[in-house]
């Protein structure tokens, strides 16, 4: 029984042979997908290529990727390795192909998806070994088009082949079928060339020299309309009247005439006439009606052209409320944060980034400082296109609560903390990938930019944290939270006095910051004259300490960066001094205008391509020219809702000789808490909004007396605010309650003009941003930490006519009745001391007379006692003649 066994066994070895002549029957897998039918692609074992001595960068390399192969030698593997062999699946191609040598060729790119490729035609191989010859012209060319790109190709002109539209054609077209009508003039050969005199004569008095030629309907031309277009809609019933009389035919006719006059007799007559009298009385109430109208409004203008403007300005309530479109929050936080501070990119369209901070108070911070250090605080980009994941995270020491980016490179940034330091970033390595993001401007296009979960993790992890490049100096720098940062313009620069002067740089090299310290400092971030040249030993060993992950930019400031200046705010006799909160410099100064924008976009890609702050000390040689009539002049809002309106000049002290800071210009205390916002009208460089405490207030620079506008106690304080960037007269409000007050002037100047919920928790910031002439948004971050982004309507959007005229008018109406307000308190004032002199005058007339008389009564000399004198020497001195001129006064 066992070799039985063992010969069922080996049949049973034999049972896979239908299966191999099954994979020999199966077709080759060829690029015709790809436009290459004559290419099979295949993999090539270690093996093979030692057998076929076409090993990879031995036998086939980059100058040479093709190896002549003879047919016996793959018939020789096939009968040897049968499956095995790495040519089976062209088994069926090396069979029919007619010539003696097959070109493999090595696919180093995998091109068609594996290491090597067979050309399975003659035609094919020919033209691989031997190509077309290209011009040099069309050879340029093609290196710089990629393969990817199609390549317009001539239409060829071909035969034209009927499909009966000729017959269509003709009987659409148009033929007469009407028969033309001849005329022939003919005169006498005798009259031709013979002189012509032209003279006048009346036509009516000779025969046939007028005829008139009227018109009348011919029946004999009439058409018959075969076809007609006629479009049918349903519309209600009208009717047509006409009151005009028709006009059968044209006629000449002409009238003459002369004006009928009234004698003297009969105008004195007329003037008398009691029906004249009537009919002047009756009808003169009507005409001083029409003419006053007439002054009113203008009669002629286009209603029309205006319906549309009136029609959006005065819309329904829908049109009027901010509409969620998008919103971020950070999923990935261990921890409860909250959003300080928002800011949208200056290039990139649907790029912001926005600040946070943990949720606690100081004690708390005290207490859990340990745990905190082991968390990031990070400053997050979010893109429209990814709301989930953060296009990138800014690394900081701690936690920022301000920033900005540079208006010369918006790859550098400028950060303020809690402890007082200011953080550097420089994120030029990664312009590409914040460049690349395309984000929809409708809701139908929202995500063109790859998903970042296709991405790697690794390389995406090492993408997204980027570390600061220099802090400043703990000990030289604030002592608090920073509370505003700000650039100054690239048109100027300070010195330590505080004196202006043109900018050596061309670029924005100094900051301005405000802490809760009572400080104010100026920053300048170009390399400071060193008293004694560094050695080179010294230079080795702080180019080791460079991580590799960080730029070099800013190295020169990291933990030695100082305050080129700081200003300190002072109540004046007494030691205390002011906490500013917020600043707002001069806008001109700081912001490029509107007609400068294609000089600062040249600017910005001069700077990404020469990267000027990668040499800053290029301009440091050249000499300080200064700028007069700079207006160096401020407003500083206070912790204590205080609006300070002051000088960064210093002066030197006459007694010390030391610099101080000048005292404010003026000082008015309106808001009933901390001033969260402070900031210049877009559409007007003179106007202020505050906000703070439980109310806002608008100020005009130059104004010293008080607010052009102070508003009511509101239900909750006010967190926030921000002017809207294309109407004047609307400004945007932000509550602890997750409400957003809108304001807007042209409406309502006592109240806001809407209110909308936001959200449940307090509102910590405001920035509207400009997508397109079309679409506007506005970003409010809560204290929950997460941003909103809402669409602005169309009626906050839009400025209405005359919009900047009407909202200056009542700003110079505000004006001058602050004026009259101050000249009436002055004549109030000049009124009571008048009052209190008369009283004063009219008491020493009621004392007088009771003296005298108790004098008379008693009959002798009255001695006037020295304190009367005393009292007649101080009536003189205060304008008034006293009774009591002579020493004693002698009674009959």
């Amino acid at each position: 029984m066992a070799p039985k066994q063992k010969k069922k066994s080996s049949r049973g070895k034999k049972s896979p042979k239908p299966v191999l002549a099954a994979s020999e029957d199966m077709e080759p897998v060829n690029m015709e997908s790809m436009g290459h039918p004559e290419i099979y692609p295949l993999v090539l074992t270690t093996k093979t290529q030692e057998i076929f001595s076409c090993q990879i960068d031995e036998d086939v390399t980059d100058e040479q990727p093709y190896k002549l192969i003879n047919k016996e030698d793959i018939f020789e593997d096939l009968r040897n390795r049968a499956a095995v062999s790495d040519f089976h699946p062209v088994k069926k191609i090396v069979q029919e192909y007619p010539g003696n040598e097959l070109l493999l060729v090595y696919d180093r790119d995998f091109k068609y998806g594996l290491n090597f490729y067979l050309i399975g035609t003659e035609e094919g191989k020919e033209s691989y070994l031997n190509p077309p010859e290209v011009p040099e012209e069309q050879e340029e060319y093609k290196e710089h088009i990629p393969e990817d790109v199609y390549i317009y190709k001539l239409p060829v002109s071909k035969p034209w082949v009927s499909l009966g539209s000729e017959k269509e054609i003709e009987e659409e077209s148009v033929t007469e079928s009407t028969k033309q009508i001849t005329y022939m003039i003919s005169r006498k050969r005798s009259e031709f060339g013979a002189p012509i005199k032209f003279s006048d004569q009346n036509a009516s008095s000779v025969k046939d020299a007028y005829i008139e030629c009227t018109a009348y309907p011919d029946k004999n031309f009439t058409l018959k309309q075969l076809e007609k277009d006629v479009g049918m809609q349903v519309i209600p019933q009208i009717k047509d009247i006409s009151t005009q009389t028709k006009w059968t035919y044209p006629k000449n006719a002409t009238t003459q005439y002369y004006p009928r006059e009234f004698s003297e007799e009969e105008k004195e007559t007329l003037k008398q006439s009691k029906p004249l009298v009537d009919f002047l009385n009756n009808a003169s109430i009507s005409v001083e009606i029409a003419l006053q109208q007439n002054e009113i409004m203008n009669t002629f203008i286009d209603d029309w052209k205006y319906l549309a403007e009136e029609e959006g300005t005065f819309g329904d309530k829908t049109d009027t409320h901010l509409k969620e479109y998008q919103s971020f929050t950070d999923l990935h936080s261990p921890t409860e944060k909250m959003i300080t501070c928002v800011s949208w990119h200056p290039t990139i369209y649907g790029l912001i980034a926005v600040s946070v901070a943990v949720r606690l108070s100081f004690e708390d911070r005290v207490h859990f400082s340990g745990k905190l250090l082991l968390q990031p605080s990070l400053i997050l980009f979010w893109s429209f296109s990814d709301p989930i994941h953060p296009q990138l995270m800014l690394e900081s020491p701690d936690d920022i609560f301000c920033f900005k980016f540079c208006p010369s490179d918006p790859n550098i940034i400028a950060g303020g903390c809690i402890n007082g330091q200011i953080v550097m970033w420089d994120i030029t390595a990664h312009a590409d990938r914040i460049e690349n993001i395309k984000a929809g401007g409708g809701r139908s296009k929202r995500a063109t930019l790859k998903p970042m979960f296709l991405l790697e993790p690794e390389s995406n992890k090492e993408a997204m944290y980027i570390r600061h490049c220099a802090v400043s100096s703990i000990e030289n720098g604030h002592k608090k939270v920073i509370t505003d940062i700000h650039w100054l313009s690239d048109t100027f620069e300070i010195n330590r006095m505080g004196s202006v002067f043109e900018n050596r740089s061309g670029i924005c090299c100094q900051l301005v910051t405000c802490s809760a310290d009572c400080t104010i400092c100026f920053w300048d971030i170009r390399p400071q004259k060193l008293l004694t040249p560094q050695t080179t030993e010294k230079k080795k060993e702080e180019s080791i300490e460079i991580p590799f992950d960080v730029p070099s930019t800013f190295l020169h400031l990291d933990l030695s960066w100082k305050p080129l200046t700081k200003v300190r705010l002072s109540k004046g006799e007494t030691s205390l001094d002011y906490c500013p909160t917020k600043i707002s410099l001069n806008e001109d100064h700081l912001l490029c205008k509107t007609q400068d924008k294609m000089l600062a976009q040249s600017k910005t890609e001069k700077a990404e391509e020469m990267n000027p702050y990668h040499n800053l000390e290029s301009g440091m040689a050249n000499l300080l020219k200064p700028i007069d009539d700079f207006c160096t002049k401020f407003f500083v809002g206070t912790e204590e809702g205080e609006v300070i309106y002051t000088d960064w000049k210093m002066e030197k002290d006459p007694e010390t000789g030391r610099l101080m800071s000048k005292k404010p210009v003026s000082h008015h205390t309106v808001h009933d808490g901390t001033v969260h916002t402070i900031q210049r009208s877009p559409f007007y460089n003179d106007i202020i909004l505050t906000v703070g405490g439980w109310n806002v207030a608008i100020w005009k620079e130059g104004v010293m007396t008080g607010p052009l506008l102070q508003s009511c106690c509101a239900p909750k304080r006010y967190t926030s605010g921000h002017w809207s960037l294309t109407r004047p007269g609307v400004f945007y409000i932000g509550r602890e309650d997750g409400y957003i007050d809108i304001w807007d002037l042209l409406e309502k100047t006592h109240e806001p003009a809407q209110s909308q919920n936001i959200c449940i928790t307090m509102i910590t910031y405001i920035k509207p941003w400009i997508f397109s002439s079309k679409q506007q948004f506005i970003a409010i971050a809560d204290y929950y930490g997460t941003l909103h982004i809402l669409e602005i309507p169309w009626t906050l959007s839009r400025p209405s006519t005359n919009e900047m005229a009407s909202v200056n008018h009542y700003f110079e109406r505000e004006v001058k009745h602050l004026e009259y307000v101050e000249q009436r308190k002055k004549i109030r004032e000049q009124e009571k001391k008048e009052m209190e002199l008369e009283m004063a005058k009219k008491k020493v007339e009621i004392a007088v007379p009771s003296h005298r008389a108790l004098s008379s009564k008693r009959g002798h000399h009255v001695q006037v006692p020295a304190s009367k004198k005393r009292e007649e020497s101080m009536h003189k001195t205060q304008g008034q003649c006293f009774p009591y001129s002579k020493c004693s006064i002698n009674l009959c």
